[in-house]
């Protein structure tokens, strides 16, 4: 009984590590990515997923509130993400740069 109490925490812990990646990941996105790949919205998601982190956190492997929340982190990963990162920039916020930087390089007005 030990062992299976071992496994049920590890496989506690490994969804906690999951939806926390995944909410990092969301967080990281900018927001004009979800709408270009045609997702639900950046809070949505945040919501969502930081619901399923606290859930993890807070309820036991054996209830349905983390099966509900694993089931929105693999929808996030396995649909959201690929959707996020096809995108040019992977969809990820930059550091840096000018407000007059486009796609391509710095806008430099025609010259």
């Amino acid at each position: 009984m030990q062992g299976f109490a071992g496994f049920m925490w590890l496989l506690s812990v490994a969804l906690i590590v999951f939806s926390g990646f995944a909410l990092v990941d969301a967080a990281t996105r900018r927001e004009d990515a979800y709408r270009a790949a045609d997702k639900k919205t950046k809070p949505f998601w945040l919501i969502i997923l930081g619901l399923a982190f606290v859930v993890n956190l807070i309820f036991d492997i054996l209830s349905f509130l983390p099966v509900i929340g694993l089931v929105a982190t693999i929808v996030y990963m396995v649909d959201v993400r690929p959707a996020l990162r096809g995108l040019p920039g992977g969809g990820r916020m930059r550091r840096g740069g000018s407000s007059s930087d486009g796609p391509y390089g710095p806008y430099n007005g025609g010259r």
